[in-house]
C-alpha cells in the first residue's frame, strides 16, 4: 500500500512555477501565497514532499563532522512517530545539511539511496532528522512511498515539488490528484520549470494518464483553483 497522492501547485497560466517571474502586484502575490497555503491545510495531508532543490530552502546548517558511526546498521530511522506532520525531502545522495529537525513545523524525514556513507547517516541523527532509504544509487519512488505508509504512517501526501520532481512522480504513475492553484499571470520564458519536467525527446510518448476535472473555484483575487482526478492507462 501507498498513500493517497495529491500533487498541489501554484502555477501561472502557462504552467509554470516560478513567481518571483510573475507580473503580480506584491498584494495580489502576497494573497495568493496565503491562499495556496490554506489549502494545503484543507486538503489535509499527512505529510507534504519535495525534491532536494526544494529541500535546499529548509537545509540551513553545516556539514557535521567527527561524529562517531557506532550503532549505525543500514536501517530506516524514524525519530518520532505521530507527529502532527511531517516534511519529507528526497535526498537520493545526501547533499543536504540540516540545522534544525522541522520544517514548517513539521518533522522532516529524509528519502536516500544505499550508497550514502555512514557519516551522512551519523550527521543526520545528530539533528534529529529521520531518514529511510529507498533504492540502491537513486530513489525508487514506488518502494519510497511504501516504506512512507508503513514505517510512520502517511496515508495522504501532498506533493509539492519542483518539475524535476513532480515530472518523476508523474511518469511512475503515482499521482491520484492534481490541486493547482492558476495565479492571473504568464511567465512565457522558455525553459522556466514547468508545472511537470522530466527528461526526454520531442518524439517519445506523452505519459498516459486521463484527467477528469473534479471541481472550479474562483479564488479571491482572480485565482482559480482547479482539481482533477488521475487515472494512469485507461
Amino acid at each position: 500500500m501507498r498513500p493517497y497522492v495529491i500533487c498541489h501547485m501554484g502555477i501561472s497560466v502557462d504552467g509554470r512555477i516560478l513567481p518571483r517571474r510573475w507580473k503580480l502586484a506584491a498584494g495580489d502575490i502576497s494573497a495568493m501565497t496565503d491562499d495556496y497555503e490554506a489549502l494545503h491545510e484543507e486538503l489535509a495531508g499527512d505529510a507534504w514532499l519535495v525534491g532536494r532543490v526544494t529541500l535546499a530552502e529548509f537545509a540551513k546548517g553545516v556539514p557535521k563532522t567527527g561524529l562517531s558511526t557506532a550503532g549505525i546498521d543500514r536501517s530506516n530511522h524514524i525519530v518520532t512517530r505521530g507527529a502532527k506532520g511531517y516534511a519529507i525531502g528526497i535526498d537520493a545522495h545526501g547533499k543536504m545539511h540540516f540545522h534544525t529537525d522541522t520544517a514548517n513545523g513539521n518533522h522532516l524525514v529524509t528519502v536516500l539511496s544505499e550508497q550514502v556513507p555512514d557519516e551522512y547517516l551519523a550527521e543526520l541523527r545528530a539533528s534529529g532528522v529521520s531518514y529511510i532509504f529507498a533504492g540502491k544509487t537513486e530513489i525508487d519512488l514506488p518502494l519510497a512511498l511504501e516504506t512512507l505508509a508503513r514505517e510512520l504512517p502517511i496515508k495522504r501526501l501532498l506533493l509539492e515539488g519542483g518539475g524535476l520532481i513532480n515530472g518523476a512522480f508523474l511518469k511512475a504513475g503515482l499521482i491520484d490528484e492534481l490541486s493547482l492553484l492558476v495565479a492571473h499571470a504568464i511567465d512565457g520564458l522558455e525553459g522556466s520549470r514547468a508545472l511537470f519536467d522530466f527528461p526526454g525527446k520531442p518524439d517519445d510518448p506523452p505519459v498516459d494518464v486521463a484527467l477528469k476535472l473534479q471541481s472550479v473555484e474562483k479564488r479571491e483575487g482572480d485565482h482559480v483553483w482547479l482539481r482533477y482526478k488521475l487515472t494512469f492507462g485507461a
